[in-house]
């Protein structure tokens, strides 16, 4: 009997560090942040202890100044990679996290050397808070170069020491600008507030950030100080040139004023419902008044608590929701490859189309045909345009060449020359389904077979301005928000016979716009349209009631939600809503039927702010309510409902209609639901959605609260189906 020796075994390669350390001849110490297999720079639960290793390694060499640098094009830093408090219900845990963030920091702040940060790309979060503890921040002044603390948005505080840092550095409201909002900031600004030293161009970015080393190293080998001072006294040095001499952060008073001022101005903001901004500000004041160490230990302490709070539970589900969307085609699972678009052909040169010109333009960077029917018309479109380019100019997001360009890749029309060379045209003209239908005829008379025709109707169904084609297959619903520059949301509509080609090539386009993408069905007022439809009656309805404008009102916006309804309708105008519940009620039957008062209010000529008359006055910039609306109205606006009433009675509604929409398989999905009606409906981000926000509150209680309105106000709060069988079964909508 033979014996066969074992095989010995590979030996697995251990993985690559996220961090390298190089030893430079001339004295600079250069880490490297290359975080293996990933495409952009996160921190990482094993980032801590090999910085702190390779900071021991700094220590311990002839070193003379160290720059930090990232080896990614992709940028510097994107943050903490927050899948790592993904499913944490202890914040002792999440604190633990903090603390060890904190301490790596702390001990670079504290090498006997200065230090510098050479950014290029997003230096964000976890990012910017390792730049602070530097000595120096040098960053490249691309437009792709952006610096903030975004925690905040996702119910989050900075956690390794940006609360302490930055006020430090830049001063106490502008710090607070920029924790309480999230903002971000490029090179101009950046160098404005004292957050960085130096802007230069890419090309020249670790040049000047070793000359800033250096120059650090010969100032500091001119002065003897005791090793524990030197981290102060490099910063000092650093931001010689930004010293603050402002009057309220200069002494106790003052700072008490600034601190109750803040306090007052955020809760008007965020009216209690959200508590990170809170804890910010009560950890800056910590840190001001008490000290650096105190306001670190409040600093991780709530940090943990806020990880696990409902709050930052739904705004980092929709994180996780917006990161999942990105990496589909609009398909389900399946993977197509979209077509490139070479050129956009748009139709109608008002608001919309211009806005859509604009992002097509900017964020796309593809060239634009834009057709009107007239020259004045297509005159104003222009205009807008080029005073968009015009302010990022001034603002230095482009250069004055950069914005030529652009504006030069905008040409205008009144005919259809030029749309033979599109690949993908979308209409933005009335809602008016003989006017889609003839523009959509003529649009195919004058591009190529392949040309996709995209309409950015609110409520015509897709399927009916498909009659009208030749080729249905390319015809697909592209319903962009207004203003489109600003809203970040694009809900795509399929109909049955348009290709899955097509579908994938706008998802991606729409992407390349920057917009978050949903693909929805086709139906009347798709997803958005037809869940906002009942949440505007009901609110109107409890108007007619007899409740007060500003009681209605009120109750939504301290529910959560950025507008009121009332205020929304006026936006959006009192004729267009009455002309979409009449449509409404046609597709869906009484439980969609508005009120009686919106005919009445239309027949008053009352159109809200476009014509200056409807529920509120408009006079310049203020507005106030229209005392003569309750007369209109049939009421005196003096009932006093119970505002939880009045925001749930609207809300419920929506996020039933939402369920109905899942039924229906207008949605995909329970993700795409949630992320459409918070980004293109302002539901309240903390409250996750329609669907986290009935899982939140659990579907028997949602259940119940709609079978109790249903017996008092009718049978509009009928459950859904399939609300009936969450409840039935306890089964949530979403598995995490």
């Amino acid at each position: 009997m033979s014996t066969r020796k074992p095989t010995a075994k590979k030996k697995k390669a251990a993985p690559a560090p996220p961090m390298t350390l190089e030893l430079r001849d001339d004295g600079v110490a250069v880490v490297t942040i290359d975080v293996p297999g990933e495409k952009q720079n996160t921190l990482k639960e094993d980032f801590a202890p090999v910085f702190e290793d390779i900071l021991a390694e700094i220590d311990a060499s002839d070193a003379r100044a160290v720059i930090v640098t990232s080896g990614k094009e992709s940028g510097f830093l994107a943050g903490a990679d927050i899948t790592m408090l993904r499913g944490r219900d202890n914040a002792a845990e999440v604190q633990a996290i903090s603390e060890r963030g904190q301490a790596a920091f702390n001990r670079l702040s504290g090498l006997r050397i200065p230090t510098v940060a050479a950014i290029h790309g997003p230096c964000l979060g976890g990012g910017l808070e390792l730049a602070l503890a530097c000595t120096a921040r040098v960053i490249s002044d691309d437009p792709r170069t952006v610096l903030g603390l975004p925690e905040v948005q996702l119910g989050l505080l900075p956690g390794a020491g940006g609360t302490q840092r930055l006020p430090r550095l830049v001063g106490i409201a502008a710090a607070l600008d920029l924790l309480l909002t999230g903002k971000q900031v490029r090179a101009r600004k950046a160098r404005s507030l004292g957050l960085v030293d130096e802007a230069v161009p890419h090309a020249n970015l670790m040049r000047a950030a070793t000359a800033q080393a250096l120059r650090l190293a010969e100032r500091a080998d001119e002065h003897v100080h005791p090793l524990n001072r030197l981290g102060e006294f490099f910063r000092e040095v650093a931001s010689a040139d930004g010293a603050r001499d402002l009057v309220l952060e200069d002494n106790t008073l003052g700072r008490r004023i600034l601190f109750q001022q803040a306090r007052k101005q955020l809760l008007a903001r965020t009216r209690g419902n959200y508590p990170a901004p809170e804890r910010i500000l009560d950890a800056v004041e910590v840190g001001i008044e008490q000290g650096f160490e105190d306001g670190l230990k409040v600093e991780a302490r709530f940090f943990g608590e806020l990880a696990v709070s409902p709050e930052a539970e739904q705004l980092m589900g929709i994180f996780f929701a917006t990161q999942e969307l990105k990496k589909g085609s609009g398909i389900g699972r399946k993977k197509i490859n979209p077509n490139p678009v070479h050129q956009v052909g748009i139709l109608g040169a008002g608001l919309m189309g211009a806005g859509i010109a604009m992002v097509t333009l900017d964020k796309a960077d593809t060239p634009v045909r834009l057709k009107d029917r007239d020259h004045d018309g297509l005159g104003r479109g222009l205009a807008t345009i080029h005073k968009y380019f015009d302010r990022k100019r001034k603002r230095r997001i482009l250069s004055k060449a950069e914005a030529a360009r652009q504006l030069h890749r905008v040409t205008g029309t009144t005919d259809f020359s030029g749309f033979s060379r599109c690949d993908l045209v979308i209409e933005a003209v009335f809602e008016d389904l003989e006017l889609k239908h003839r523009i959509l005829r003529d649009v195919e008379a004058h591009t190529p077979d392949t040309t996709i025709f995209g309409s950015n109707t609110s409520s015509i169904p897709i399927t009916k301005i498909a009659e009208a084609s030749s080729r249905p297959h390319n015809v697909i619903g592209l319903h962009y928000f207004s203003p489109v520059e600003k809203m970040p949301l694009l809900e795509i509509i399929r109909t049955k016979d348009t290709a899955e080609k097509v579908v994938a090539t706008c998802v991606h386009f729409g992407r390349q716009q920057g917009k978050t993408v949903i693909v929805v069905g086709d139906g009347v007022g798709f997803y958005t349209s037809r869940i906002l439809s009942p949440y505007m009656n009901e609110a109107a309805r409890i108007l007619a009631e007899g409740a007060s404008v500003d009681a209605v009102d009120g109750a939504l916006t301290r529910y959560g939600f950025p507008v009121g309804p009332i205020t929304l309708l006026d936006e959006v105008g009192i004729d267009v809503g009455e002309k979409v519940g009449r449509i409404m009620i046609d597709a869906f039957g009484e439980r969609m039927e508005p009120p009686a008062i919106m005919a009445r209010l239309v027949e008053d000529d009352r159109k809200g702010r476009k014509n200056g008359r409807g529920f509120y006055t408009y006079d310049g910039k203020d507005k106030s309510v229209d005392p003569s609306i309750y007369a209109l109205l049939g009421t005196d606006g003096d009932r006093n409902p119970d505002p939880t009433d009045i925001a749930e009675r609207c809300t419920l509604l929506m996020v039933n209609e939402a369920v109905r929409c899942l039924e229906e398989k207008v949605l995909q999905n329970p993700r795409d639901g949630d992320i459409g009606a918070i980004f293109g409906l302002g539901f309240p981000p903390f409250r996750g959605g329609p669907f986290r926000f009935i899982d939140a509150m659990g579907a028997d209680r949602v259940v119940a609260r709609l079978e109790g309105f249903a017996a008092e106000h009718g049978d509009r709060f009928a459950p859904a189906e399939l609300l009936l069988q969450h409840a039935a079964s306890a089964k949530p909508f979403h598995k995490d």
